[in-house]
């Protein structure tokens, strides 16, 4: 499976972006989708994860309610949606691929990795 990540940017505090994850390769569907993310000095950190059946979802507590991920199966795509953006949201994001309970674990054991898209949020 390969990952495709895209939409970081640089955005002023309180703005918003939308990263998207493009998936292909043998059978993506078969994995949950989610985004990680890691800022300067500091280790790789769970954001947001979903199933492609049945839409469950879940979230780190410091962007719930802010960042909301979600899916669509025809395209093989999966959108992290991130308003009410902080300075400590500045981070590198990478999209991944694995299955559902290594995600419950929040651990960045994942089977598949896209390539980062820097997100800079500015005071």
């Amino acid at each position: 499976v390969q990952l495709q990540a895209s939409g970081g940017g640089l955005v002023q505090a309180g703005g918003s972006l939308r990263l998207s994850c493009a998936a292909s390769g043998r059978n993506p569907g078969s994995y949950a989708m989610g985004w990680f993310r890691q800022a300067p000095g500091k280790e790789r950190e769970f954001v947001a994860a979903i199933k492609w059946g049945g839409g469950s979802t879940f979230y780190a507590d410091s962007v719930k309610g802010r960042f909301t991920i979600s899916r669509d199966n025809d395209k093989n795509t999966v959108y992290l949606q991130m308003n009410s953006l902080k300075p400590e949201d500045t981070a590198v994001y990478y999209c991944a691929a694995s299955t559902w309970s290594e995600f419950l674990l929040r651990d960045p054991n994942m089977i598949y990795w896209g390539q980062g898209t820097q997100v800079t949020v500015s005071s």
